[in-house]
């Protein structure tokens, strides 16, 4: 049956010029980063002083026969198969003999030596396609010593030239400590990364997005825009909305400034502000308050996933409870007591003053949850936590004690935007991006470098005139403290307060408020002119334009 689905299969993404005769060309050494975080250094000796990457001429158009593997690392985001397609096309087009594995579910695929190889009738099912269902994903860890010894069996056993790795933040940092074990055992097999997670905190001056984050958020802007105009059409409802996004609030950013939500929780700026689960929901409260005097009862608010990861008395609250429920005396004690009323007075007489005012202020469900769900290492998990049902009762609460004020009637409806935003049919952006970045990771494996991560630049010019470079992983890794020790990450990148896409925001938020100027952006839309198909986020164009007034 046809569908649109199976027409993606035949959609042929645009290249940059500069990549439509790969063999005439290559990648060359060019500057130096100005700065490699020493404590980094000492770790990738071998890799510490990588330069940056540029398209140049090759002398000669022949080129031997590549071996590549590939895996997908962490979780899901729309046009991971268009990085391996991409990959699969540029390796042919370098020499027709060339090969492309494929390893299955992550990266314990490499340890365990579980893959297939690629060929062209399979890889033809999945062009465009959403998911990561090709070859599976998987959030393994390479980290043990014994871990880097199984993986350097694998790529020794296949004889592969190189090793794609598409993935976030964490996996390119475990990408570029393979890429050094692999050149301390003087094993050729190279390793490169390409930037992959839907909630944008991978970015820097070289990595302008991360694929998945503009498809994750035109599916996120189509739910929220139909429900703005459910809200607008019934009257009746607050929707109160979690957004993707625990580390950075760039999703719900990007989706207030397609959608224009009533109020929008940006997580950095609670963080800057030191505002407290109170204040915020003060705020949500007078601003219900305002609209019941104009006649509204309904509303939308965002609020993004990790919002209460940034409150400072919250902050406080979870870094306790993690020690009490992982490594304190009481923690068997609190396991084992089966009452729940029980278990929550005995974890609260367990808290600091502080936390303890801040652990009873929250409604009884939301207080369950962070003393049930706990990871495999004790702590808290966040991200199960209903914040989207917290303010909701808080909020409920607060009203209450303000009926004298209040004189609409509160009715609200709790709606998670998470997982359906990871693995739906990419964007034409993401198509032609992932695709793109997929033929960069390819001619850093041939020219012979590891360690780098695929660059794509100039994105919010037309396709045809986007640019490409390698990156070295070192350039972006600094120093964190994870479970007591420190260890090299890349940094997330938060949104910037200072930045021209959050000013653009506050520059509209107070209006947005009382005025009901919801968009409604619709599905994303695949056929049409390109001035529609092929739109960047809001977000990207923003920081791309000269004055915020122009974005």
């Amino acid at each position: 049956m046809e569908n649109l689905a199976n027409q993606r299969k035949n959609y042929k993404p645009t290249l940059p010029n500069t990549l439509k005769d790969l063999q005439s060309i290559t990648l060359e050494k060019g500057e130096h980063p100005s700065h490699v975080d020493s404590n980094v250094a000492e770790l990738i000796p071998n890799t510490k002083s990588q330069p940056f990457m540029h398209i140049t001429e090759k002398k000669s158009d022949v080129s031997n026969a590549l071996k590549i593997g590939v895996v997908l690392s962490g979780g899901q985001a729309a046009g991971g198969h268009n990085v391996i397609t991409g990959i699969y096309d540029a390796i042919k087009k370098i020499n027709p003999n060339s090969e492309l594995i494929g390893f299955l579910n992550g990266p314990s695929g490499i340890i365990n030596s579980e893959y297939k190889e690629l060929t062209s009738d399979f890889i033809d099912l999945y062009r465009n396609q959403g998911g990561f269902d090709m070859i599976g994903a998987g959030r393994t860890k390479i980290e043990t010593l014994e871990q880097f010894e199984n993986s350097a069996k694998t790529v020794t056993k296949l004889n592969l030239d190189g090793i794609v790795i598409i993935g976030g933040d964490d996996s390119n940092t475990n990408a570029a400590l393979l890429a050094e074990y692999f050149e301390k055992e003087n094993i050729k097999t190279k390793v490169v990364g390409v930037p992959k997670t839907i909630d944008g905190d991978l970015k820097n001056e070289h990595i302008e997005v991360s694929f998945g984050f503009d498809t994750a958020t035109k599916t996120y802007s189509d739910i929220i825009g139909n429900i703005a105009r459910d809200a607008l059409s019934a009257g009746k409802y607050y929707f109160f909305i979690k957004m993707m996004g625990r580390s950075a609030s760039h999703v719900t950013l990007e989706c207030a400034l397609q959608t224009h939500p009533n109020y929008t929780i940006i997580a950095e700026e609670v963080a800057a502000n030191k505002k407290t689960l109170q204040s915020i929901a003060d705020e949500m409260c007078d601003m219900i308050i305002k609209r019941a005097e104009k006649g509204k009862n309904h509303g939308v608010i965002l609020i993004p996933e990790g919002t209460i990861e940034f409150i400072p008395e919250f902050k406080a609250l979870i870094s306790e409870l993690n020690d009490l429920l992982s490594t304190s005396k009481h923690a068997e004690k609190i396991a084992n007591t089966e009452n729940r009323e029980e278990r929550i007075n005995l974890v609260t007489q367990q808290l600091s003053k502080e936390s303890a005012q801040c652990y009873q202020t929250l409604p009884y469900e939301i207080k369950l949850q962070m003393i049930m769900d706990r990871d495999p290492h004790g702590n808290v998990q966040v991200s199960k936590i209903e914040t989207e049902r917290l303010f909701i009762e808080l909020v409920k609460s607060q009203l209450k004690e303000k009926s004298s004020k209040y004189k609409g009637k509160f009715s609200a409806q709790p709606l998670f935007c998470g997982y359906e935003g990871r693995s739906c049919l990419p964007s034409n952006f993401d198509s032609q991006y992932c695709y793109s970045l997929g033929h960069v990771a390819a001619l850093l494996i041939n020219s012979g470098v590891t360690g780098y991560m695929a660059s794509v630049q100039n994105l919010t010019l037309p396709v045809k005139d986007w640019t490409v470079a390698g990156i070295p992983i070192s350039a972006m890794m600094t120093m964190e403290k994870r479970k007591g020790k420190l260890k090299p990450v890349i940094e997330k990148a938060l949104v910037d307060l200072n930045g021209k896409p959050f000013q653009k925001f506050v520059e509209s938020r107070e209006s947005w408020k009382f005025n009901d100027e919801y968009i409604y952006p619709g599905p994303i839309q695949f056929f049409g002119p390109e001035s529609i198909t092929d739109l960047t986020s809001i977000t990207l164009d923003c920081e791309k334009s000269h004055s915020v007034s122009k974005c």
